[in-house]
């Protein structure tokens, strides 16, 4: 789903039901794209990217010239900034989180510095790995000097291992809903309370007002 903001696009995706993807997406001058990815804690995430521009005369991308990067900013569930860096028209970045919940990935293209972009647009080609997706078995292999059955018994254990770190995130986000569900219920019994007795007040109120009303007028 993309949700448009001034100046930004955010598309949450979810990494707990796909752990590894690929996409390209347009962003112009000075626009930044934001991605919102579920991961669970102590989780190794690996984007890698290339750029093209667009070029008026040939009516088509082409690759962006030297000097053209990408500003990569992620930020953890707390809003703290765990990754801020440039880097180049093609590049990669890693980072493992601390914190389970939703990681905000942002970029944006230092347009602002070029000539060359003159109110274009640039194509963005963006691959996500995520847990053992991020790792390069065939040189483990070769470093480690596995056999094949070796090596995929490693791989089962790395699945193993990431399917443990989904259920805990799992389990956290259901204590989290379960908190939040209870803490709406509590308010809703206080408010309820709370609206009783402004109705038994009232209640009280008006037949006094009535009775002296009454008195006054030497009915009762």
């Amino acid at each position: 789903m993309m949700l448009t903001a001034p100046g930004a696009g955010i598309i949450i995706l979810f990494a707990w039901l796909s752990p590894s993807y690929a996409l390209y997406f347009h962003i112009g001058e000075t626009e930044k794209k934001c991605f919102i990815e579920e991961i669970p804690d102590e989780t190794m995430v690996i984007g890698t990217y290339r750029t093209q521009l667009w070029d008026k005369q040939m009516g088509s991308f082409l690759q962006t010239t030297p000097g053209l990067g990408m500003h990569v900013e992620i930020k953890d569930p707390d809003t703290k900034i765990i990754l801020s860096r440039q880097y180049g028209s093609d590049g990669r970045f890693t980072f493992t989180s601390h914190t389970p919940g939703e990681h905000q990935i942002c970029l944006h293209s230092n347009s602002t510095k070029m000539a060359l972009f003159a109110g274009g647009k640039l194509r963005v080609h963006l691959d996500i790995q995520v847990g053992e997706h991020t790792n390069n078995y065939p040189e483990i292999a070769a470093k480690d000097k596995l056999t094949e059955l070796q090596l995929r018994a490693r791989q089962l254990l790395d699945q193993v291992e990431q399917i443990q770190k989904e259920q805990n995130y799992q389990q956290y986000r259901e204590e989290r809903f379960r908190m939040t569900s209870e803490s709406t219920n509590q308010h809703v019994l206080w408010w309820s309370i709370a609206q009783t007795l402004i109705l038994i007040f009232t209640g009280i109120w008006q037949l006094k007002h009535l009775k002296s009303f009454f008195e006054a007028k030497k009915l009762v």
